[in-house]
């Protein structure tokens, strides 16, 4: 089963199958750098592209940390400390892409859903309730619809799969970037 994804690990040395083309020089300036041992010695540290195609790996394929495929070279409590770290140091959150405007029919014509966007300096068009049809904001409003089912394609987030509660959200930041890049990709290519 593991035989073509061994072949492509091998054969190419990089990680273009697994990262998105531009991903990587995106995510690099956010990763902190890795702590020098005041006593030196020790070994090599794995790169971080590495550990960031097995991270992404991780979180698409949905499989446990020890089932890494052997084509990544680092051992599972590698992978998964360094995500730990990541995680804490809020690398997942650091490149969120902001909307500049967004769309909602009726349901969502409520005070406090027209000020909290506009606070974020995201422009809202938000049918009014008697006033406006929304059918005009209805051409724009399926992005939310889609949001869902492109998160669920990360099986990682599936429900109640991911044991220690606080890696959840870093997955789901890492998710959401990964649709939004590759949605903004599909736009400007």
């Amino acid at each position: 089963m593991w035989r073509w994804l061994v072949g492509l690990c091998m054969g190419r040395g990089t990680w273009s199958w697994i990262v998105p083309d531009g991903l990587w020089e995106i995510a690099e300036p956010l990763i902190p750098a890795s702590r020098v041992r005041p006593q030196g010695g020790g070994t090599q540290d794995t790169p971080d592209e590495t550990l960031f195609a097995a991270i992404i790996y991780v979180l698409v394929s949905g499989c446990a940390w020890r089932a890494l495929p052997p084509c990544f070279g680092i051992s599972k409590s590698t992978a998964h400390g360094r995500f730990v770290i990541w995680s804490r140091a809020g690398v997942w959150h650091g490149w969120n892409y902001k909307p500049r405007k967004l769309h909602a029919d009726k349901a969502h014509d409520q005070p406090d859903l027209r000020r909290w966007p506009r606070g974020k300096r995201i422009g809202v068009h938000i049918a009014r309730k008697g006033i406006e049809s929304s059918e005009r904001s209805g051409r724009r409003g399926w992005g939310i619809e889609r949001t869902m089912p492109w998160l669920t394609g990360y099986r990682r987030l599936n429900h109640r799969y991911e044991r220690q509660p606080r890696n959840y959200p870093a997955f789901l930041g890492l998710a959401a970037t990964l649709c939004c890049y590759k949605h903004r990709r599909k736009l400007t290519t």
